[in-house]
């Protein structure tokens, strides 16, 4: 980003810092305007059992940030783009996936990568509120797994363009966020441990990982911890062989937030017996499957006990599909939108449950939400 000096209407001079916009006056101190990249805050969502309600906890959480006043980028990087769908009317998709030879979708940014004709494009992001900023997803990302996978093992002989392929996701969020000046970006990954995961976790300075209460989403999370920490190494391994001095890579990080547990029924505020069983077990299984420690005991009589569970998500059954026919959030349902009685306490409730979660994600994060907010 381009650093500006200005003083009394007169430009003296400029220079240029590395994503901070940097300003000066005469007689007067430098003030920063914008996010570092080290203060950009990447975190990626992925759950290895689809149906879990992961990119709607991605829609939810985009939009409670920006409620909150924190400046956001949601990134679909799911190849099935359903959070695109999300945000954006079939019609709008529509126009966007037309433009085949703009960056206005993720796969757009990385076409002249693919081609072989240059590097990423500057990302085109469609604008969702004033805080609030979408990278499109794209049903074509499918096909560049190949590639990734590829270019992986082509890090070990020190080959520039695979280091810039396997970057690429990485550096079209930062570039998007720049543009943004965001404070957090977002990422929704697909329900997988393929190469297109691989490549935007290593983007993802944090990792949270919703759950539905059952035995499938445990067996994932015993899949999932294991191969993060894989991923985790080997990008380490292959880092101090980028052969570019000027090529800035992720750093891999990938650190585990926490979990989530969604879609839960509940009978006076306790979850049904039916999902008990799994429920008393996800707290040992995330410490030992990923956060790889087995030494210490399950120290917890209940989930809420545990440190590691970020928020329990009850299902909000009717309020969804009003919801989705409303475009718009639960929490941000109106009485016009059907959203009455007992409908409007669930609205509140929503609100609050989402809050607290945006704010606990927050706090374990490093992202600043004013108290005022």
């Amino acid at each position: 980003v381009l650093g500006r000096a200005k003083g009394n209407g007169r430009c003296f001079g400029h220079t240029t810092y590395p994503q901070i916009d940097i300003q000066i006056t005469f007689g007067r101190a430098i003030r920063f305007v914008g996010t570092a990249v080290a203060d950009r805050k990447v975190i990626g969502v992925i759950s290895i059992k689809g149906g879990v309600g992961k990119t709607s906890l991605v829609y939810h959480l985009a939009w409670m940030y920006a409620d909150l006043g924190v400046r956001v980028v949601a990134a679909d990087m799911d190849p099935q783009a359903n959070l695109s769908a999300e945000f954006l009317s079939d019609e709008q998709l529509e126009g966007i996936w037309d433009g085949t030879d703009q960056p206005n979708t993720v796969f757009g940014c990385l076409q002249p990568t693919i081609k072989g004709t240059g590097d990423i494009a500057d990302p085109q992001t469609t604008r969702i509120d004033d805080s609030l900023d979408l990278i499109v997803g794209d049903l074509r990302l499918s096909g560049f797994e190949d590639e990734l996978s590829w270019q992986w093992s082509d890090c070990l002989d020190r080959k520039e363009r695979a280091f810039r392929v396997m970057s690429a996701f990485w550096r079209i969020i930062q570039k998007a966020s720049e543009q943004h000046n965001a404070d957090i970006i977002l990422m929704d990954l697909g329900p997988n441990l393929g190469a297109i995961n691989r490549a935007a976790l290593i983007s993802a300075d944090y990792v949270v990982v919703p759950l539905s209460p059952d035995l499938f989403s445990l067996q994932g999370l015993r899949n999932l911890g294991p191969t993060l920490r894989e991923w985790r190494k080997g990008w380490k391994e292959r880092i101090v062989k980028n052969p570019s001095a000027d090529l800035e890579l992720p750093k891999g990080e990938m650190q585990p937030v926490g979990y989530i547990v969604q879609q839960h029924s509940v009978r006076l505020d306790r979850p049904v017996k039916a999902y008990e069983r799994w429920i008393a077990q996800i707290p040992e299984v995330y410490r030992k499957a990923v956060l790889g420690d087995d030494k210490s005991a399950y120290p917890f009589k209940s989930l809420t006990e545990d440190e590691h569970c970020l928020s329990l998500i009850k299902h909000y059954r009717s309020l969804m599909p009003m919801a989705q026919e409303a475009r718009k959030p639960i929490f941000h349902l109106k009485p016009a939108d059907g959203a009455i009685g007992a409908h409007m306490q669930g609205v509140q409730e929503a609100f609050r449950d989402f809050s607290e979660l945006a704010r606990r994600i927050a706090k374990k994060t490093g992202v600043a939400i004013s108290e005022k907010s």
